[in-house]
């Protein structure tokens, strides 16, 4: 790992704190530990003779309470140790300048029906817009629907983003997203950004004005766009295929020693995240043993009530963060930056330092056409045939939740993996708006007041949690455990459930009303 002499070694790239109250709180939870216990004794002490009624009616309930009780205690090992991260991005700025890594940037989308292609490319150019060397950057497109819409739109976003990228960087807007930046209500006082902000959104709104805006002339960051093949006989393994074949292409091509993967309606909200997550992987001291560093997954359209308990707003900020105190975070499918090594199978050594520094294009003396046959073998369906690929390679298969089986293998080779939830939000999605995709999303997936409070929630956000849980409870995990054992006897297969990103504005508007979208079946 790159280093500086004299004293700004020693200077670390970010710190790490402990939440505020920790101590108070390890204080009430041994107190309801006492509580359980006693329940336990007293249950035990005063179990019924044989032959006595309701003795297995005691039973068990003893039980029950002996199982709550044990999960209980389980889940509370991530509210001992809850801390905060935070980067100087400054430092890095300052210390290293021009010699940044190179970073491949991963969107994945799949059908062009449930992922208008709008919505993709907006979080393209989002993420084409970074505060980054344009140079160091690559963003790979992997299209699992091969859809001719998307890649067209690819096509001219990528003509657009010569006059979007000059406009964000010279002005600073933020978010860079073009839908979202311009469905705030922006006041416009300086006449030069006023003129540009108009050209702009007529690009947008009907792409006819191609000399409204001048370029500055800078590059462009590597756009590449992937359909991989896919045939009947050969599993293509959803979404964790698709990561693959992006890891096993962006090799060929750019070979950046860091990743950033993101789902298709993730855009980027801040354009400085990239230098933040850099500041951990680079520090000097702590960087050469983390693997990951992952974002939470955050919206821009929940209600303020939450209607649909999809803000997660303690887990987020409390029982992630745990995790992310023992150096376990766990990768959550999107919005994480990864070590490519990592992904690799790399295995965990003390004396490894990564040679982020080195140049990332092996490749660079090859033509576009040379490059484009090599990818072409690398995304081929039979690739990965007799090889470790969705093993010890690359994404996990076999599981519908491959985001979080790869994140514990990795932690298993012995790396570190970060959390790192900053003020200003690094990625914003779609929130589901109806109770049919909510609980779609958690099948696949399959708190008290006091928390809900001190995390800046209504008290009817909290009451709209506990009635989801319920919900949640009798549908969408009662179903994913039905679907889990029929995998099992082998009466069903692993399937991936795409959740819509289109809304009506039916549905919309009552959504933000907070009233419950009914189920529709058929």
């Amino acid at each position: 790992m790159g280093k500086k002499g004299g004293g700004e070694e020693a200077i670390p790239l970010f710190e790490t704190k402990e939440a505020r109250f920790r101590g108070a709180y390890k204080v009430f939870a041994s107190t309801v530990f006492v509580g359980i216990c006693l329940i336990w004794v007293y249950r035990l002490t005063h179990i019924p003779r044989a032959g006595e009624q309701g003795r297995w009616a005691w039973i068990g309930m003893f039980m029950v309470e002996l199982w709550f009780g044990l999960y209980w205690i389980i889940t509370q090992s991530c509210r001992f140790k809850v801390v905060y991260n935070y980067p100087f991005k400054e430092r890095l700025s300052y210390r290293y300048k021009d010699k940044l890594p190179d970073v491949d940037i991963f969107v994945c989308t799949a059908d062009p029906k449930m992922e208008p292609p709008t919505l993709v490319i907006n979080t393209v150019l989002s993420c084409m817009s970074y505060n980054y060397p344009p140079e160091k950057l690559s963003i790979y497109l992997s299209d699992d629907g091969g859809s001719e819409l998307t890649y067209y739109a690819l096509l001219e976003a990528s003509n657009f983003s010569k006059h979007w990228i000059p406009f964000c960087k010279k002005f600073n807007v933020e978010p860079r997203s073009p839908s979202a930046y311009f469905a705030q209500q922006i006041e416009v006082q300086d006449i030069t950004y006023a003129q540009e902000w108009l050209a702009i959104k007529v690009i947008i709104v009907d792409g006819r004005d191609k000399n409204a805006v001048d370029i500055d002339g800078q590059r462009l960051p590597t756009l590449v766009y992937m359909a991989r093949e896919k045939r009947p006989q050969w599993p293509h393994n959803f979404k964790a295929g698709a990561m693959n074949a992006l890891i096993r292409v962006s090799s060929e091509i750019s070979n950046a020693p860091f990743i950033l993967n993101l789902d298709c309606d993730m855009y980027a909200n801040d354009a400085d995240t990239i230098q933040k997550a850099m500041c951990f992987f680079m520090d000097e001291k702590r960087g050469h043993e983390i693997s990951f560093v992952q974002f939470p997954q955050k919206f821009d359209n929940i209600t303020k009530n939450d209607i649909y308990a999809c803000a997660f707003t303690v887990a987020s900020n409390i029982e992630v963060a745990g995790l992310g105190g023992y150096g376990a975070a766990p990768y959550c499918g999107t919005g994480c930056f990864h070590r490519r090594e990592c992904l690799c199978g790399k295995v965990y050594s003390k004396d490894y330092r990564g040679e982020w520094n080195i140049e990332a294009k092996k490749n660079a003396n090859k033509t576009v056409n040379e490059l484009e046959e090599a990818s072409k073998v690398l995304a081929n369906c039979s690739y990965e045939k007799d090889t470790q690929w969705g093993k010890k390679m690359g994404l996990i298969y076999g599981c519908p939740v491959e985001d979080v089986v790869t994140g514990l293998t990795i932690q298993c080779r012995g790396w570190k993996s970060l959390y790192y939830n900053p003020d200003r939000k690094a990625f914003l999605g779609v929130a589901p708006t109806t109770l049919e995709v909510v609980l779609i999303q958690h099948k696949r997936n399959a708190c008290s007041i006091a928390e809900a409070l001190s995390c800046g929630c209504t008290l009817k956000a909290w009451w709209n949690w506990q009635r989801m849980w319920v919900i949640r409870g009798t549908t969408a995990y009662f179903f994913g455990f039905i679907d889990t054992i029929s995998r099992q006897l082998g009466l069903s297969e692993t399937t991936f459930a795409v959740t819509a990103k289109v809304v009506t504005e039916d549905v919309l508007k009552r959504y933000k009303c907070g009233r419950v979208v009914e189920l529709i079946f058929g």
